[in-house]
């Protein structure tokens, strides 16, 4: 694979194929890779007319849009590198929370341009340009549908991380590898010519980037992909992708299944075959079994197969995908954790100790990852605060090997070692979801403060009054299941718990927040 893989498809654009964007309202709009080819190019010569050099990075802040589509490969095909930033959001983030982050992803990146719909409400550091996207799209140099004579950049992608863990980084790949690793993923989940794809999942994120629209339109599929809001709002117009226009290949978050199973009743599905629908991967957060068996359970008597729920594991610093559940096996859980297949062709995973050796099967450690999907390192930051040495990459995830099957715990940062075992928050959670006591809006906060070890569920329960019988039920099951520990059941407001731009909440940002303060006040 080279660089110039990423391009090729704009060589000789389909018209018979394309990409189907959903609206907020509802609706979709088509448009064959042909149109895509040309608003790329366009927006390849308004870029360079915009002082956009060889080598140079670009930060698109667009939405699941033509413009992102044009503005993306339009940035390779100037020689530049783009950098996909989430877009605003209403309800996602508070506006004070969302400039600061974007504020320091732009600081990281160091871009020559960003291209947004808006102009962002944050500053932009110093030297950086701002275009927007439609002016991008509409303007017409005269000259022929061609793109600048520029060579593609050997960096691929600047990706940034969900943050989950701590704050968010950038981190660069290789333009070569990650075309390669497109290519790994489309083998994995039995990609082939004429395959139809279909997603909710935000453009900027790992997942849904790499995972499902460079999957779709390196290869010229036919994609339906609904912007995130959309799929809240109305999950039942997803899985229509599947049963009634022939979606075969997707890609979710857990949460995801949760909310369709939530929202979608068995009489909505009437008239819908989901027999074609043949590769749903399951990834970006721990896996609770309950969820794969609740979406089977209504899904399956339409057709769906266990063996099409493909669990997952990886991250944006090995562009996507380290192990996965290979396409028409079953997946397995052991001891309540869901098996996250083996690893990916090329592609090789080592538990290991705080001393770097390597664990035995069934010991858990830290996920270590080696590959050549792996990043060439971070950006910002001092080069020294890297997980990313000699080629291999320790993730900061926590797990363990069993019969060369990954199984994830959770985050290292998230997890309390107590009486020498480690208790992680996706555990605690679990526990609380089978005795029926999890609330939708709800995530497991652990942390040490000044007197010892504390555990606390944290809620949002908008509004809704008070069940003093169902904390204190709560208060037990966390004290059993994390002993020694202080048990805290604190509820909040719609909207409070910090999450990622995909929707995993951000445990430590909710710890200092929310829950330490609170630790300082015992509850009965």
């Amino acid at each position: 694979m080279s660089a110039a893989t990423l391009l090729s498809w704009l060589e000789a654009p389909s018209t018979r194929t394309g990409v189907n964007f959903g609206t907020a309202a509802g609706d979709w709009h088509r448009l064959p890779y042909a149109a895509l080819a040309r608003a790329s190019r366009t927006t390849a010569r308004s870029l360079v007319r915009s002082g956009v050099r060889a080598g140079d990075t670009v930060a698109l802040v667009l939405p699941s849009s033509p413009a992102f589509v044009a503005a993306f490969f339009g940035t390779l095909l100037a020689g530049a590198t783009p950098a996909p930033l989430a877009p605003p959001v209403a309800g996602a983030l508070t506006a004070a929370g969302y400039d600061d982050r974007m504020s320091a992803l732009l600081t990281a990146a160091r871009p020559r341009l960003v291209i947004a719909e808006r102009p962002p409400a944050c500053p932009l550091p110093p030297g950086v340009a701002l275009r927007l996207a439609a002016a991008l799209l509409d303007g017409d140099d005269g000259a022929e549908d061609t793109a600048p004579d520029r060579a593609p950049a050997a960096l691929g992608l600047v990706q940034f991380t969900s943050g989950s863990g701590g704050r968010a980084r950038g981190v660069a790949l290789d333009a070569a590898a990650l075309a390669g690793h497109v290519g790994v993923i489309r083998d994995w989940l039995g990609a082939g010519p004429g395959t139809v794809w279909a997603s909710w999942l935000p453009v900027h994120h790992d997942m849904g980037l790499v995972g499902c629209l460079l999957g779709a339109v390196l290869a010229q599929d036919e994609l339906w992909l609904m912007p995130p809001e959309a799929f809240v709002r109305r999950p039942l117009e997803y899985l229509r992708c599947f049963g009634l226009r022939g979606a075969a290949v997707s890609a979710t978050p857990a949460f995801g299944l949760d909310h369709i199973v939530r929202r979608v009743r068995p009489a909505d599905l009437a008239g819908l075959d989901f027999s074609g629908w043949h590769s749903l991967v399951v990834g970006a957060e721990r896996i609770p079994p309950a969820t794969l068996r609740g979406f089977h359970r209504l899904l399956g008597p339409h057709g769906l197969r266990r063996g099409a729920l493909l669990p997952a594991y990886g991250l944006a610093e090995a562009s996507l995908a380290v192990t996965g559940v290979r396409h028409g096996q079953q997946w397995t859980e052991e001891k309540s954790v869901v098996g996250c297949g083996g690893p990916l062709p090329g592609t090789t995973v080592r538990i290991v100790g705080d001393d770097g050796r390597t664990l035995p099967d069934r010991t858990v450690g830290e996920i270590a990852v080696r590959g050549p999907q792996v990043a060439l390192g971070h950006l910002g930051g001092d080069p020294r605060d890297t997980r990313i040495t000699g080629g291999e990459l320790r993730t900061g995830d926590a797990g363990f090997l069993a019969d060369g099957q990954l199984f994830v715990h959770g985050r290292i940062g998230d997890g309390l070692k107590v009486r020498g075992r480690w208790i992680f928050a996706e555990d605690v959670e679990q526990t609380l979801r089978d005795a029926g006591l999890l609330p939708p809006r709800a995530t497991v906060v652990l942390g040490q403060d000044a007197t010892g070890p504390v555990t606390a569920l944290v809620a949002e329960d908008g509004g809704a009054p008070p069940d003093p019988a169902a904390d204190d039920a709560v208060r037990r099951l966390l004290r059993r299941t994390v002993p020694g520990a202080d048990a805290l059941v604190l509820r909040t407001g719609r909207g409070a718990l910090a999450r990622t731009p995909s929707g995993k909440p951000r445990r430590r940002a909710i710890w200092h927040t929310l829950v330490q303060p609170a630790a300082d006040h015992p509850q009965p």
